[in-house]
C-alpha cells in the first residue's frame, strides 16, 4: 500500500484502538489495545488500561499514541471505551496533533445513549457533553464516522487506504482481534 494524499493530508501511518471484552457486571480497569500500521503492515502494538465507565480514556490514548512513531491518523471504533469511558476526540486530536476518525458500522441511537449516561453513569452529564461536542455520526462509504481535523473527502480516503478486509479499517480490525484474543484466549469467531 502506498501513501495516499487527500487534500494535502498524508495517510500512510495510522493507529486504531479497541478495548478488550469484559463481563457486564465487571468493575475496574479494562485493557485497551492499539494497532499501528505503516501502510498495509502492522508496525506496532501498544496496550494500556482505562477504567470501566471512567474518565481516563482520553489521557490514556494520548499516552499510548506517544509510544509510537510516524503516525498521521487515529482511528477509534466508537467514541467510548470500557463501557462509557467517553473519549474527548477534540482534546485527543489537539494533544497529539493528529486527526481522529471515529468509525461505526451503524449510526448510534443518541437518545438511548443520552438516557443511559444521564440516568445510570457517574459523571454522565459531562460525558454526554463530550458526545454532543463530537457531533452526529455521518455516512462515509459503508460506515458512519465522526471526525476531527479531517474533511469528509479525507475521511473517505482514509477508509479506502486502510480497509483491506471488509468495511472496518485494518488498524481497528487488528486492535479488535488482539483485544479479544488476549481477553478470551482466542479471537476465533469474533465479528470484526
Amino acid at each position: 500500500m502506498r501513501s495516499v494524499y487527500a487534500a494535502g493530508v498524508k495517510l500512510s501511518h495510522a493507529i486504531g484502538f479497541d478495548d478488550a471484552p469484559f463481563a457486564r457486571d465487571f468493575r475496574g480497569d479494562v485493557r485497551v489495545f492499539g494497532a499501528a500500521y505503516a501502510g498495509a503492515t502492522l508496525h506496532a502494538v501498544v496496550s494500556g488500561k482505562v477504567r470501566r465507565d471512567g474518565r481516563n480514556s482520553t489521557d490514556e490514548l494520548i499516552r499510548l499514541v506517544g509510544q509510537t512513531e510516524h503516525l498521521q491518523l487515529i482511528f477509534l471504533q466508537g467514541i467510548a471505551l470500557a463501557g462509557f469511558n467517553v473519549v474527548d476526540i477534540h482534546a485527543l486530536s489537539k494533544a497529539t496533533g493528529l486527526p481522529v476518525l471515529v468509525v461505526a458500522r451503524r449510526k448510534p441511537n443518541l437518545e438511548n445513549i443520552r438516557r443511559a449516561l444521564l440516568e445510570h453513569v457517574s459523571g454522565g452529564a459531562r460525558k454526554w457533553r463530550l458526545v454532543q461536542q463530537a457531533g452526529e455520526m455521518e455516512p462515509c462509504g459503508d460506515v458512519f464516522v465522526q471526525r476531527v481535523s479531517l474533511d469528509l473527502a479525507q475521511a473517505e480516503a482514509a477508509l479506502r487506504t486502510f480497509s483491506q478486509t471488509g468495511q472496518v479499517p485494518e488498524p481497528l480490525r487488528t486492535a479488535h482481534l488482539i483485544a479479544g484474543g488476549v481477553a478470551r484466549g482466542s479471537s476465533a469467531g469474533q465479528r470484526v
